[in-house]
């Protein structure tokens, strides 16, 4: 296993007084269950797992009372080897959307307070095909606000992926430093990081494809992983959606290559099918945003804090979670194009992709602006109290845009800019130029 910085959340969440169960989501395959285990063997003398994907009988240890004495005397009974002590026992509830009623007990896990539970959640909240029980079973069951603790997962990040390449706590500090007093990186340390950002547009975050990549030095064998992680979701859609959904959700998924092509990269329904509606794809394109295998990055309708507050619900672009998976995508290939800098007008699309990866998994929701007549700001983040826009460039490039916004910060209100692109640190006036491997370190809010 690479190091995951979840592993200091779980860390923090032990060592806090009277924690609540804990629940991680995130898409599947991003490393959640396989975290999960790891942390628990390592800090429980017992692990008790429980996976209700693989094990559909576990649901019946819930079916009945939901009191901690009784499902302990349940999964005992029905687990060999489970053991239950006070203070040293982890319940591990994997998959747990698929069994609404543990979700439940959650709150008596909470209230009674022996036994740490943490859980794992991949569908959490997507509207999706139940059997008549399994739609009685979501009914009689509830959500325990109030008494669960949930954060969301993504595949490896940026920083993570250097981790994993042997780059060191110094070098980043190293980092840090340069974009703090603006000065250029070492050469040698700029050449490095630039092959490695290559590399991890490429190869992406998902831990097998992340495995793989560094076990066989193959892009086709990481290309296979990443074919196969698409071709699970896109069973999932046929399997976890309603049977009236599923062609529109898997229409809406092959659409997004098309939609990042267009030079206006905002999400339109037509692209999908020649006549589409919005009334007919808003619920698949939600399913497959609610399966965190998508982000919707949403217009705002000024240049100003709070970002959120100025978003345009209904105007969005829509980009993969994971950039890996959007190459994977492509045409056979891409993945060598990218890494020998042939791609043409499509590579601004990756780019953009790779920004919103970073972004997304850095934990910040994602905003652009464009207003009538062709002005657009390819993000927008909160940076150090202000609305600062944040342009991507694959190579270097004007943007056009930028300048604008920036010469009239009376209409605006933006003082401030920065321009990520295959290029060392600089300034020029209100514009700060960064290489795209230090947009990770952007987390000054």
């Amino acid at each position: 296993m690479y190091k995951r910085k979840i592993e200091n959340l779980l860390h923090q969440w032990k060592e806090k007084a009277n924690h609540k169960p804990l629940v991680i989501k995130g898409c599947r395959q991003c490393g959640k269950t396989s975290s999960v285990v790891s942390f628990a063997r390592q800090n429980y003398a017992h692990v008790v797992y429980l996976d209700f994907h693989e094990h559909k009988e576990y649901k019946l240890f819930f079916a009945g009372a939901l009191d901690v004495d009784t499902l302990t005397l349940n999964i005992s009974a029905g687990i060999k080897g489970a053991s239950f002590v006070p203070g040293k026992t982890c319940l591990i509830f994997d998959e747990i959307q698929d069994c609404p009623n543990a979700r439940s007990s959650l709150k008596f896990f909470k209230l009674d307070g022996r036994f740490d539970v943490i859980c794992t959640g991949s569908l959490l909240g997507v509207n999706g095909y139940k059997t008549k029980e399994e739609e009685e079973e979501e009914r009689n069951a509830s959500i325990p606000v109030g008494f669960e603790e949930i954060v969301d997962m993504y595949p490896m990040d940026f920083e993570e992926w250097l981790w994993a390449n042997g780059i060191e706590q110094q070098h980043l500090e190293y980092l840090r430093m340069c974009l703090e007093q603006e000065v250029p990186v070492n050469e040698s340390i700029h050449n490095r990081l630039r092959e490695l950002l290559l590399r991890y547009v490429v190869v992406g975050g998902m831990p097998e494809a992340v495995a793989t990549f560094f076990r066989t030095n193959n892009m086709n064998d990481v290309l296979s992983v990443q074919h196969s992680i698409v071709e699970t979701y896109k069973a999932d859609m046929l399997k976890y959606a309603r049977q009236e959904d599923r062609s529109r959700i898997r229409e809406c998924f092959d659409s997004i290559p098309v939609q990042l092509a267009k030079e206006n990269k905002k999400f339109q329904y037509a692209v999908i099918r020649k006549g589409a509606r919005s009334s007919e794809y808003r619920g698949s394109l939600q399913w497959i945003a609610d399966a965190g295998i998508v982000q919707r990055c949403h217009n705002t309708s000024i240049t100003e804090l709070p970002l959120n507050g100025n978003a345009i619900a209904d105007i969005f672009k829509v980009y993969m979670t994971d950039i890996g998976l959007l190459v994977s995508m492509l045409d056979e290939g891409t993945a060598r194009d990218i890494m020998q800098g042939n791609l043409l007008g499509y590579k601004g699309a990756i780019f953009e992709n790779l920004m919103a990866d970073i972004l997304t998994k850095m934990g910040r929701k994602l905003f652009y602006f464009q207003k009538e007549g062709g002005l657009e700001l390819d993000f927008l983040i909160r940076y150090k109290g202000e609305c600062v826009p944040l342009e991507c460039k694959a190579r270097t490039g004007n943007a056009k845009s930028l300048q604008t916004v920036l010469k009239h910060p009376e209409h605006y209100h933006v003082f401030h800019a920065l321009k990520v692109g295959d290029y060392n640190v600089g300034r020029s006036g209100p514009l700060l130029t960064l290489p795209f491997y230090m947009a990770f370190l952007l987390t000054e809010v």
